[in-house]
């Protein structure tokens, strides 16, 4: 997600002359955010030899009173930044004559009759100035360094060949005094720079000679190794970086190579060297104190697509420059496990899966027990009487009984009884076998059962004997 601060800030921080301080940006985000600090508006880098970025924040040593002012630690990832604000106050002890510092020797301090004790202006970062040399090139800045510290507080002035500058030269405050700031050089800003540094004991100096280096207007040039090939895990995060060198502050633009097949997924390329480019997004141009100009690209979350050629572009109105680099990603660890097509077995419920057949079983039992209750019903309707027997000696009917109407013995059985009958018939009683049929005792009984559901079953049962 987008950078968040995580814990509590003190936005309003002090600190004494001389000494170190660290202020923390306590931010996080996923990915993990990149931070760039700013004092009163304007980018700190690597120029600054007292200030380092470290992870946890920026440091200052040496902490001196231009150092005070507005600090911002801009935090920023893929979904967004946040910045963290701090009011950085610097305390000159030596002000109210409480600075604690190592004696000169005895020409370098004084004591009056009030027994106020008094010292004579010093360096306070020699080794910061020792040199005092400086070539620059057109349009770039320079620093000119004099702190110093005494009691009373010494004043500065500032000379160029030996002339004292104006405060409209120096643009400065009085806090940045103590540094003299030449921005944005132009050949006629080379010569000597002078400060002198008093007070009632005493005055010290120190020179640098400034030569600003003329330069022909020609097109941008990338300077250094960047952008180098790189190489990146699946998911991680990596950079391109791409320093350019410039008379004016030139265009840093970063292209991808499109490649065979895949134009489709792109709204727009551009032809570069006789191929085919997709425009990515581009942070901020950071300008350095040698004149050249940096930029980064950030790349998160890496993913197989991401790999290929990129270029870094500079331009300016005389031409452009470009060099190329490759990313590799490397594969997946964990790639994703190819998707089961969902089976009609796992898509439905078990309720469903179980009560389906369930169904059709009961459905189809209700069906057969209902053919089998209908083929024992009678062809006629019985008889209101709840038992009835009707044993009777007559002549059998010639013709055969209806085979629907027989239930307690089936057809065939009564047919092969008929046979049977007709084949013994001389043998039972004389003058029978001269008839077609014998005759035949019929029983028929039938019995009517009530049920409490409402429902009447009836059986008739017909015996046949001749």
């Amino acid at each position: 997600g987008p950078p968040r601060i995580a814990d509590k800030v003190i936005h309003r921080q002090s600190v004494r002359l001389g000494r170190t301080i660290k202020l923390l940006c306590p931010v996080e985000g996923d990915p993990p955010p990149l931070t760039m600090w700013m004092k009163d508006g304007r980018t700190i880098h690597s120029g600054w030899t007292r200030f380092r970025i470290l992870q946890q924040g920026l440091k200052i040593k040496e902490v001196e009173s231009e150092d005070a002012g507005t600090y911002i630690c801009k935090a920023t990832n893929g979904f967004g930044s946040t910045n963290v604000n701090y009011t950085l106050i610097v305390i000159d002890d030596a002000s109210s004559g409480k600075d604690s510092q190592v004696p000169e020797g005895s020409n370098g301090e004084y004591e009056d009759h009030s027994g106020k004790q008094w010292a004579r202006p010093r360096f306070t970062q020699p080794a910061k100035m020792r040199r005092r040399v400086i070539a620059r090139p057109v349009g770039s800045s320079v620093r000119l360094k004099c702190v110093a510290s005494g009691n009373p507080r010494p004043d500065i002035t500032w000379l160029k060949d030996n002339k004292p500058l104006t405060p409209q030269e120096i643009g400065e405050n009085k806090k940045k005094k103590w540094t003299l700031n030449l921005k944005n050089l132009k050949p006629e800003d080379s010569g000597k720079y002078t400060c002198r540094v008093f007070n009632r004991v005493g005055e010290i100096n120190a020179t640098y000679k400034v030569e600003v280096i003329q330069r022909t207007r020609s097109k941008p040039i990338l300077t250094g190794t960047h952008p180098v090939n790189t190489t990146v895990d699946y998911g991680g995060t990596t950079s391109f970086q791409c320093k350019v060198r410039s008379d004016v502050k030139p265009v840093i633009q970063w292209l991808k190579r499109v490649e065979y097949g895949t134009e489709s997924k792109y709204n727009s390329t551009i032809d570069v060297g006789g191929q085919k480019f997709v425009v990515l997004p581009t942070g901020e141009v950071w300008s350095r104190p040698d004149g050249s100009y940096l930029n980064k690209l950030m790349i998160t979350r890496a993913k197989e697509e991401d790999a290929g050629m990129y270029i870094c572009l500079g331009a300016n109105t005389m031409g452009y420059s470009f060099r190329s680099a490759f990313l590799t990603v490397l594969p997946d660890p964990k790639p994703p496990s190819a998707p089961v097509p969902p089976s009609s077995a796992s898509s439905l419920p078990w309720p469903v899966i179980i009560g389906i057949p369930a169904g059709a079983v009961f459905i189809f039992g209700t069906i057969l027990l209902w053919l089998c209750q209908s083929k024992k019903k009678p062809c006629s309707p019985p008889a209101a009487a709840a038992h009835r027997a009707q044993p009777r000696d007559r002549p059998c009917v010639s013709q055969l009984p209806d085979k629907d109407c027989i239930s307690s013995i089936n057809y065939e059985e009564y047919v092969a009884q008929q046979q049977h009958l007709l084949s013994q018939g001389p043998a039972l009683a004389p003058g029978v076998a001269s008839k077609m049929y014998p005759k035949i005792y019929t029983d028929i009984h039938t019995h009517t059962h009530s049920h409490v559901e409402g429902k009447v079953h009836q059986h008739q049962h017909i015996q046949y004997q001749c």
